[in-house]
């Protein structure tokens, strides 16, 4: 099956910028993947850096948000999240965010700890989605 790279403006220049070799979204028939990105700040492409748990949060399920739409989907057609963070104590926290995010019929999920990545936040979040 032909896979099709979508650009997703400005996270798509952001990534470039760190020179990640991946596409912010990838469709292949009627799924989407959508990659996880850092906590961008929108208006400068930095990643935020001293944000608590939440706002980073919340920027990435933007991030994910605005991937969705500009690939002709949305939250609501989100079948799977994973959850990358850098300690299981933040649960809590990222919850709260997220179910603002999900508030009803929420999509499968998994949370994952991960030491360290290379640059200074807390959590990425990818996701899987229909068209």
């Amino acid at each position: 099956m032909k896979r099709e790279i979508i650009r997703v403006e400005p996270l798509s220049t952001y990534l470039e910028r760190w020179k990640a070799p991946t596409s912010a979204v990838t469709r292949s028939g009627d799924t989407l993947y959508v990659s996880g990105f850092p906590p961008f700040d929108p208006g400068t492409g930095e990643v935020v850096q001293g944000a608590s748990v939440e706002h980073q949060t919340e920027l990435v399920l933007e991030q994910m948000k605005l991937c969705l739409e500009t690939a002709g989907s949305s939250l609501n057609n989100v079948l799977k999240c994973t959850v990358y963070c850098t300690s299981v104590e933040k649960f809590a926290a990222v919850n709260a965010i997220y179910a603002r995010y999900f508030p009803t019929d929420p999509p499968a999920r998994i949370f994952v700890a991960v030491p360290a990545w290379p640059g200074p936040f807390d959590i990425e979040i990818d996701c899987v989605a229909a068209v």
